[in-house]
């Protein structure tokens, strides 16, 4: 071959390949290798995974908000509190300066929005279109309030052990307690934080 001429194969494209993020996870894949008896068994928790992935997709199309890596957002806090009886006068200085993502999101990777539905959780502060953080790194144990698909459907409830026997307590009295059980196809997304909600 002579050495002029110009080599215009093989090599990496600009823009070529799956492009980050495109997979129905939403996110990077990574090749892992697993025994040959355990593929099977991975491959049957990827369907289920993914059917419920699914199920939700078509539920709605804007779910789900990650958090990610979130832009700095810095207000400032004033020193004095604000008084909900008379007024007072107020301190004229300010204490130091808040972001707001430093507040409400500890682990960005692990973190979610996702807006409220119904009425079901009134009795704690969560009311329709409301906006709930999610943080799906804390361990979802009894009285945290969790997200989870059941049955394909999402909800807000508290996590409740009652008598031995788990339950999604609703925090209205209006809407039944729903009573955990093996027929039951339930997956815990994540442990409400914060709830960002509108006066």
């Amino acid at each position: 071959m002579s050495q002029n001429k110009t080599e215009t194969r093989g090599g990496a494209r600009p823009n070529a390949g799956r492009k980050k993020g495109s997979s129905l996870y939403g996110e990077s894949t990574k090749a892992l290798r697993v025994p040959e008896s355990m593929v099977s068994t991975i491959k049957a928790l990827l369907d289920k995974r993914k059917t419920q992935l699914e199920q939700l997709a078509n539920h709605s199309e804007d779910i789900f908000f990650p958090a990610k890596s979130p832009t700095l957002c810095v207000l400032p806090l004033f020193a004095g509190k604000v008084a909900a009886g008379f007024p007072s006068p107020a301190d004229d200085y300010v204490e130091k300066n808040l972001d707001l993502n430093e507040l409400l999101v500890q682990k960005p990777a692990a973190t979610f929005f996702v807006r409220a539905q119904g009425e079901s959780m009134l009795g704690a502060g969560i009311h329709p279109n409301d906006i709930l953080v999610v943080d799906r790194s804390i361990e979802a144990v009894a009285g945290k309030i969790v997200i989870c698909a059941l049955n394909g459907e999402l909800t807000v409830k508290r996590l409740e052990r009652v008598n031995e026997q788990w339950q999604l307590k609703a925090e209205n009295p209006v809407y039944a307690n729903i009573i955990l059980h093996d027929e039951l196809d339930m997956v815990i997304w994540g442990v409400v934080t914060n709830v960002i909600h509108a006066l």
